[in-house]
């Protein structure tokens, strides 16, 4: 039991990854290492002890009584309400149970297919150019460095994320399509997705945002379909017959008494036994999807709730409110009354400079440091763009592009 705590325990210090939020971790460590505890639990319950033990005839040795257990146990048994009479040799049997051997190895899918969003993620986002991860793990010294390596920690992110906004800038020609692609992936992040438009983590994080959805929301249907055939949403039914003070109801799906029928040849005749059985292993396993299909209910709602957060945060007018929140904090603009030149470079500073991706890197940062360190990066970000002197590349084009943006300074 200490070695089963100290799993539990640990679960939140296996992974140390920072280009993720809150949600994220729900998803891949939480639930994948809830998923390892539980499939733990039922291997030891199989394998340690009698999973199970039938009702022999008083003639059987113990030989044959160990042979019962094991034949049913590996062949499988099945079920049957005990006030219907047995079915005979050839008659059809109403459920088969031999699916208990397996649901070890059900609960690892189940893991593996919470984890392959992250995978996606972490694969893709380490080739982009851009390691979010490398990012915020230096962002995350700033607090807790020296004056000098500060500095020089500081520099190091402004010239590698500069790095990838600069390198990736689509330098096209301005036709008619490429305005409409640029409008798009400013205004609605997730549309037209490239590096060259500044969107393609964030797309791509989004994407993995639905996978997460997708994920939960079609293990739950298929759980509450497999374990639930009598309830059309499982454990809020029974917690209702609780609630309510009826017995509890066991799930067919899980029976605890069942049936194993077999043929025995003894002295050369063939006999055929209909034992009752009873596996104790259906307790752990009717309990354990239980508080799963609670679990994926809390993380199916709050990983739609998160996804709609991001959707809000990647409008554009947020954005911008976002980091002008932050230059005015460090000085570099006024709450209002900045002067028009200030208001055209800032438009181009969020729109074609930083754009989704710097944005996403952003919000990471917030997320797993501190809004302080937020506003020295974008500062530092915003001093090294005036002094490339922007307003000398493409300014005009830029103002009738945005003729019709809001102007939230």
């Amino acid at each position: 039991m200490d070695k089963l705590l100290g799993v539990l325990g640990s679960v939140g210090k296996i992974e140390t990854r920072l280009d993720n939020d809150g949600v994220d971790r729900l998803n891949y460590r939480y639930t994948v290492g809830l998923l390892g505890i539980f499939s733990l639990v039922v291997t030891t319950s199989q394998y340690v002890g009698d999973p199970m033990t039938c009702w022999t005839p008083a003639q059987f040795t113990k030989q044959m009584v160990d042979y019962t257990d094991d034949w049913c146990w590996v062949k499988g048994t099945y079920y049957h309400p005990m006030e219907e009479v047995v079915p005979r040799e050839n008659e059809p049997r109403q459920f088969e149970v031999a699916y208990y051997i397996w649901v070890p190895l059900f609960l690892i899918l189940q893991g593996l297919l919470f984890y392959i969003p992250s995978m996606i993620w972490h694969i893709f986002n380490s080739r982009t150019g851009c390691d979010i991860n490398t990012v915020v793990q230096t962002a995350s010294l700033l607090g807790s460095v020296v004056q000098d390596k500060r500095e020089m920690n500081l520099k190091h992110i402004v010239r590698y994320i500069d790095n990838y906004l600069t390198k990736n800038r689509d330098k096209t020609q301005r036709s008619r399509v490429v305005k409409i692609q640029r409008f798009l992936s400013q205004k609605l992040c997730c549309l037209c997705c490239g590096k060259r438009t500044g969107n393609f983590m964030w797309t791509l994080y989004m994407l993995v945002k639905v996978l997460y959805i997708v994920n939960v929301i079609g293990q739950l249907f298929i759980l509450n379909d497999f374990i639930g055939s009598n309830y059309h949403v499982y454990g809020f039914e029974v917690m209702k017959d609780l609630a309510q003070g009826n017995d509890w109801r066991s799930s067919p799906v899980f029976p605890r008494i069942t049936l194993c029928s077999y043929k025995m040849r003894v002295l050369g005749n063939v006999q055929r036994h209909t034992l009752q059985c009873v596996l104790p292993v259906n307790l752990f396993n009717e309990k354990i999807y239980i508080v799963i299909w609670f679990w994926y209910v809390f993380v199916a709602t709050a990983s739609c709730i998160n996804f709609v957060q991001w959707l809000l945060k990647s409008l554009s007018s947020t954005r911008r409110a976002f980091f002008k929140k932050h230059l005015v904090w460090m000085g570099r603009l006024q709450p209002n009354g900045n002067s028009e030149s200030d208001r055209k470079l800032y438009r181009m500073f969020t729109e074609k400079y930083l754009r989704p991706d710097g944005y996403l890197i952003m919000r990471f940062i917030a997320v797993q440091c501190s809004e302080f360190v937020v506003s020295d990066i974008v500062a530092a970000l915003w001093d090294n763009y005036k002094r490339m002197n922007p307003l000398k590349e493409g300014l005009l084009e830029f103002e009738e592009d945005e003729k019709n943006s809001d102007k939230d300074m």
